[in-house]
């Protein structure tokens, strides 16, 4: 079990970070349009299309990432209250009656979409362009089959926590900053950095005769 979820949790990051690139180019198409609309007056045809294809990839490609990291939103307000244990044996429940009903319903629906996108070549309808988006329609499968294979993995997590009591955690390779700021508070000092802030304790002096008046 440790060794799919080790494979999973490369899989899925490999895949997200790669699909992280979509920003770049969905930041240069928007950037672009403002420039030649409103500097040249001579708007473009494509980028509406490209950001939302973008946009779209960046999302479904990066949700079985963002499940490996256990970074999708849940109402923990009760969940981190519980014992690891009793945590695993809810999340356990739940995959099996909501999450892998979810994803199989998304690949079969995403498979008839792309299928039939793909059998007349589909092309946008949001510009002029006509920009073919068939090929992006076989995102829906992917990320289907790519969610399907993480939540295998965090099946396995599940698991191992109800035998051992304690969460198999993902390694760590980013972290939110509100994150890294509450750590770094609970031990009274923060990293040196560009961003860095100075947390500064006031001294008391222990010859009160010291003290400017």
């Amino acid at each position: 079990m440790i060794r799919y979820i080790e494979f999973a949790d490369r899989l899925s990051a490999w895949i997200g970070k790669a699909f992280a690139w979509a920003i770049v180019v969905m930041t240069f198409g928007v950037s672009y349009e403002v420039f030649v609309r409103y500097f040249l007056d001579n708007p473009t045809t494509w980028a509406f299309d490209i950001t939302y294809m973008m946009y779209g990839a960046l999302f479904m490609m990066g949700g079985a990432y963002t499940l490996s990291r256990d970074g999708h939103v849940r109402g923990d307000f009760v969940y981190r209250l519980w014992q690891p244990r009793t945590q695993a044996k809810v999340e356990l429940v739940l995959y099996f009656l909501f999450f892998f009903p979810g994803i199989l319903a998304l690949i079969l629906a995403g498979w008839k979409y792309a299928s039939r996108s793909w059998r007349y070549a589909e092309v946008s309808v949001m510009s002029p362009a006509g920009i073919p988006i068939f090929q992006f329609k076989s995102i829906i499968i992917a990320a289907g089959v790519l969610l399907l294979i993480q939540g295998i993995a965090q099946v396995f997590r599940c698991i191992i926590c109800i035998r051992t009591g304690e969460w198999m955690r993902a390694r760590d390779d980013i972290e939110e900053t509100e994150t890294t700021l509450a750590k770094s508070l609970a031990t009274g000092s923060l990293p040196h950095a560009s961003e860095a802030v100075d947390i500064v304790t006031p001294m008391h002096h222990k010859n009160n005769g010291d003290r400017r008046g």
